[in-house]
C-alpha cells in the first residue's frame, strides 16, 4: 500500500485528480489500499484469485493491521469468503462485511470467469466489536428522489447505527432507478463526515462530480470505459453518471442523513 499523493503539479484539473481520484482499484490477484488524510481512512479493493492476507504497514505503527482499526467491505463480484481470526463469512451479490481488531483475508471462487472484488474502506476504532456480515435483502433501504427530476435512487444502509455495528464506519450501497442519473440530487455538504465513493462496472458510462464550495464547485470528471475507481469528494456532493456506487464515511456521527442542503440555484 502506498501513500496518496497530492497536488503533483500541471493545471488545476490535474492537480483535483490527483488529490481526489483513486484509479486502479483493482488488480487481479492483489489487494490494494490507498491511506487518506481524511480521518485516517484508508481506501482499497481486493480481487482473490487465491486467499489475500491483509499485509501490515508501517503506518498503522501496530503490531498487524487491523489492531486497532475497523474495516469494512462490500462484495461487486461473484462469491467469496473473508476470513477473520480462523472464522469464516460468505459474501456474494453485493453483500457487506465487517471485522475489526482482527486478522483478516480474503478467498474466492470463479464464477462466470469473473473474481470476487471488494470495495474496502477502513479507519481507526477505538474499540472492537464481533465481525459480522450482510446481505443486501437484510440492509435498511431507503427510497428517494423522483423520477420528474431523474434522481430517484435507493439506498441500502448496511454499516451504521441501526445496522452492522461500528465504532465511526459507515457503508452502504446506491442504486439509481430507470431514467435516473442524478444520484446526489439536490446537492449537500456534510462537513461533519469525510465520504469516500466507490464506482464499478463503469462501461462506457462517464460520471461527473461536483466538489467543493457552493460558490465555487470544481468538476471531476471520470473518464468512460473504466472499469471501477473511487473518489474522495469533500464537502460538496452533487454526482452526475447513471452508475452503481457504494460510499463509506466517517466522522462526527453514524448518521446517513445528517446534511446540509444547497439549493441548485446556490452553485456558482
Amino acid at each position: 500500500m502506498d501513500a496518496e499523493t497530492a497536488g503533483r503539479g500541471g493545471d488545476e484539473h490535474e492537480q483535483l485528480r490527483d488529490s481526489f481520484l483513486i484509479a486502479d482499484i483493482f488488480g487481479a490477484g492483489e489487494l490494494r489500499g490507498v491511506f487518506t488524510a481524511l480521518d485516517r481512512l484508508v481506501v482499497g479493493g481486493a480481487m482473490p484469485l487465491a486467499p489475500l492476507q491483509l499485509p501490515n504497514h508501517p503506518k498503522t505503527g501496530r503490531a498487524f493491521f487491523l489492531e486497532r482499526r475497523e474495516l469494512g467491505a462490500i462484495n461487486v463480484g461473484g462469491p467469496g469468503t473473508v476470513q477473520v481470526d480462523g472464522k469464516s463469512f460468505r459474501c456474494r451479490g453485493w453483500g457487506a462485511c465487517m471485522c475489526r481488531w482482527a486478522r483478516a483475508r480474503w478467498s474466492s471462487r470463479a464464477r462466470m470467469r469473473k473474481s470476487r472484488r471488494s470495495s474496502i474502506s477502513e479507519l481507526p476504532g477505538p474499540r472492537g466489536y464481533p465481525a459480522a456480515v450482510m446481505k443486501k435483502e437484510d440492509a435498511t433501504a431507503a427510497t428517494l428522489g423522483s423520477q420528474a427530476n431523474a434522481n430517484r435512487r435507493t439506498i441500502h444502509k448496511y454499516i451504521h447505527a441501526g445496522g452492522i455495528a461500528s465504532c465511526q464506519l459507515v457503508m452502504g450501497f446506491t442504486e439509481l432507478a430507470e431514467g435516473s442519473v442524478w444520484n446526489s440530487f439536490p446537492p449537500h455538504t456534510h462537513d461533519r463526515r469525510a465520504e469516500i465513493y466507490f464506482y464499478f462496472d463503469l462501461g462506457e458510462s462517464a460520471l461527473l462530480h461536483l466538489m467543493g464550495r457552493p460558490r465555487r464547485p470544481a468538476p471531476l470528471h471520470a473518464q468512460p470505459g473504466g472499469g471501477a475507481f473511487a473518489s474522495v469528494v469533500h464537502p460538496l456532493r452533487l454526482r452526475y453518471g447513471k452508475l452503481p456506487l457504494h460510499l463509506g464515511m466517517a466522522g462526527e456521527n453514524q448518521t446517513f442523513d445528517d446534511m446540509d442542503g444547497v439549493g441548485p440555484t446556490d452553485l456558482r
